[in-house]
């Protein structure tokens, strides 16, 4: 397995890592036992990133990943996150950064996670009643006490950055990030560079657009919470389709599928970027890895750039309320 360095003092992973939400919740119907296979798999495969959060299940996840590890640890380095609040209504959505929030958060993930570090902790979304120096200096506290081994944020941009970073260094940056997104190319991946910042691309595969499986929205499961997601929508789906549909004969031309090429091309994006997949099939597992082996010349990256060019995919990567809270995040 390949290894990239998170941030400029950060620890190695694997070049890939396992996006592990889908296996719970967003994503259709749950089999944990194929899920945690595929993390088994992950893990004989070389693959010892491994993400989730509290809020995916929610809390179900967590606990499906500790079950998964617990007697293979020492093969883990092991990110989870705080931050985004769930209550009885399927749709809301509340942010917290409070100190005591903070505490009681990462000894839930802890006991969740059957765990007594947890190696990489992000703030999962930037509470904005709380500043960022009072959030960033509890995780810090938590370093200190040997409960979290690094700290990261996600999803938050420049100013944030900066000021999180003055109170104590920020290991990981996590983001979505793909051709199908690319909103932080200019101010936010060059900060990160700045800064010794690694970043972490969520949804590299445009949450499975980019593989070109998807044909309509009614290909989706009810309750797949890509329905409700504007890209996906009849209108914009149809336009969005057009250019993932240029992307695969791209593909099959390399001699790759769709899913490859994409990954590939966001690591060919710099060494400092390590795209999280998300998968809860080992079909998939295997397929996403072969993407490691994908080489892109320079004249495969131009043409990659004239068929999907930055801003082609139509639509807002998340509903109104989720945008306007990363708008917060600034």
């Amino acid at each position: 397995m390949q290894t990239r360095r998170l941030g400029r003092e950060g620890p190695f992973v694997s070049a890939l890592g396992l996006g592990c939400m889908g296996m719970s919740e967003f994503y259709g119907p749950r089999d944990d036992t194929e899920s945690i296979a595929t993390i088994h798999r992950a893990l004989e495969r070389g693959v010892n990133f491994l993400d989730t959060a509290d809020v995916y299940g929610p809390f179900k996840n967590e606990e499906l990943v500790g079950r998964a590890i617990r007697d293979r640890r020492d093969q883990v380095f092991l990110a989870t996150k705080f931050g985004i609040l769930r209550s009885d209504d399927p749709a809301y959505r509340g942010v917290c950064g409070r100190p005591d929030y903070v505490r009681s958060a990462c000894e839930a993930s802890l006991r969740r996670l059957g765990v007594e570090v947890i190696d990489l902790y992000y703030q999962h979304r930037m509470d904005p009643d709380t500043p960022i120096e009072d959030t960033v200096g509890t995780m810090a506290e938590l370093i200190r006490e040997g409960k979290v081994r690094y700290i990261g944020l996600s999803e938050v941009g420049p100013r944030t950055l900066r000021r999180a970073q003055a109170v104590h260094p920020i290991t990981a940056l996590q983001s979505e990030y793909s051709l199908w997104t690319r909103d932080h190319e200019e101010s936010v991946l060059p900060l990160c560079r700045e800064l010794g910042i690694g970043f972490v691309a969520y949804s590299p595969l445009g949450r499975g657009f980019l593989t070109g499986r998807l044909e309509k929205r009614e290909d989706l499961a009810d309750g797949d919470f890509r329905r409700t997601n504007p890209r996906f929508q009849d209108d914009l789906m149809a336009r969005n389709l057009a250019v993932v549909w240029q992307l695969e004969k791209m593909a099959v031309a390399k001699g790759c599928t769709a899913a490859q090429l994409a990954l590939a091309w966001v690591l060919s994006r710099g060494e400092d970027i390590v795209p999280i997949f998300g998968t809860k099939r080992r079909t998939y597992l295997e397929e996403n890895l072969e993407a490691l082996n994908v080489r892109l010349s320079a004249e495969d990256l131009r043409r990659i750039e004239d068929v999907v060019p930055k801003g082609v995919f139509v639509g807002e990567r998340y509903a109104e309320a989720m945008m306007n809270l990363l708008k917060k995040s600034q």
